[in-house]
């Protein structure tokens, strides 16, 4: 798929290809696809919300509600994906992690049979560590927002 305004082609990674990138495994794999990749610049993740997800057998039984920091956690996974690709670090067992979470907000409640869309943008870029700005999407409406920083950790510094 080509972009209409930079007439860049953009990227998709699907399940295989995201497990590749990143060490995150079931339970805490949140994200199921990321298209529109746009390297070094955005990217838009895919988190399809089922009822069997292990959060919700507490949270809340009687009202299952995706919670808050798996949905900024699903940012920041679909951004650690943006990063892999856009260094073409593929197969190389980087980690992320977190270094803040800013201007964190809250908008509905995310619930079973939901399609969560995570589009996160690059703010600041270089080296290890990266900025990034972030909007949860459910049917086109903000369900949640947020900026973080994250410090990518090749193999010989872990």
């Amino acid at each position: 798929m080509a972009d209409g305004e930079t007439g860049n082609t953009l990227l998709t990674a699907d399940i295989q290809e995201i497990k590749r990138m990143i060490p995150h495994r079931y339970p805490f794999l949140l994200i199921d696809r990321v298209k529109d990749v746009d390297l070094n610049k955005s990217a838009v993740g895919i988190k399809n919300v089922t009822y069997n997800e292990p959060h919700f057998q507490g949270h809340f039984p009687s009202s299952p509600i995706m919670p808050g920091v798996t949905i900024v956690e699903a940012m920041a996974q679909t951004a650690a994906v943006l990063v892999v690709m856009t260094l073409d670090m593929i197969d190389n067992d980087m980690l992320v992690y977190f270094l803040s979470i800013d201007k964190c907000k809250f908008r509905q409640p995310v619930t079973p049979g939901d399609q969560l869309e995570l589009h996160v943008k690059v703010i600041r870029g270089r080296g290890k560590l990266w900025r990034f700005s972030g909007e949860a999407m459910v049917d086109g409406k903000v369900v949640a927002e947020a900026e973080f920083n994250a410090m990518m950790v090749p193999p010989e510094d872990q």
